[in-house]
C-alpha cells in the first residue's frame, strides 16, 4: 500500500490479504526433461504468491523474451506479484511470467500460498485503485467481475498465446 502511496492499511481494507490457499507440487525426475515441459508459462492470479521451494531447480521467469533460471536459496522463499495486483496498482507492479521445466533430477518440490483476496470480492467491479490513475497515468484495465477474470484463467488453454489479463487491458 505505501509503495502505491496509499495509507498502509489500504489494501487490507479492500480484502487483498484475505483469501489464502496452499498446494504442493511435486514433479519427479522425468527420465526424458527435454520432451516435457513441467509448467506452461504463465502468471499467478492472485495478488501475492509467496513459494518455498527445495533445492532442485526448475523455476524460471521470463525477461525481455528470454527465460531466466530462479536458483532455490536453502530456506528462502520466492515472492510474486500475481496480476490481480498488477491490475490494483495500474501496472506500477508487474505479475511476472513464469514456468516449470522438467528435470531429470528430482524430486523437484514446491509449495505455494497464493493469496487472491477474499471470495467478497467475486462479484464487485474490479480494476485499477481509483486513486492511482490520473491524466498522465490513465487507467490500463477497464473494469470486470474478478470471476469473470478467474474463469478465463482457469479455462485457459496450453496453447493460448493470449494471456488471461490481455482481455483487459484498455
Amino acid at each position: 500500500s505505501e509503495a502505491l502511496g496509499l495509507q498502509p492499511d489500504h489494501l487490507n481494507s479492500i480484502g487483498c490479504s484475505k483469501g489464502c490457499s496452499i498446494v504442493a507440487h511435486y514433479y519427479p525426475p522425468c527420465p526424458q526433461p527435454e520432451l516435457t515441459l513441467g509448467v506452461r508459462k504463465h502468471a499467478d492470479a492472485g495478488i501475492l504468491t509467496v513459494l518455498l521451494q527445495n533445492h532442485i531447480g526448475g523455476l524460471q521467469v521470463l525477461h525481455d523474451d528470454q527465460w531466466f533460471d530462479v536458483h532455490p536459496i536453502r530456506g528462502g522463499l520466492v515472492i510474486n506479484i500475481g496480476d490481480l495486483l498488477q491490475v490494483l496498482s495500474n501496472d506500477k507492479f508487474k505479475s511476472v511470467k513464469h514456468r516449470a521445466i522438467a528435470s531429470h533430477v528430482g524430486p523437484r518440490i514446491s509449495v505455494p500460498c497464493f493469496f487472491s483476496g477474499h471470495a467478497s470480492l467475486l462479484d464487485k467491479p474490479f480494476g485499477p485503485i481509483k486513486d492511482l490513475p490520473s491524466e498522465a497515468n490513465p487507467p490500463r484495465y477497464k473494469e470486470f467481475l474478478l470471476r469473470e477474470y478467474l474463469a478465463k484463467f482457469f479455462s485457459s488453454s496450453l496453447d493460448d498465446n493470449k494471456l488471461p489479463l490481455d482481455y483487459y487491458k484498455q
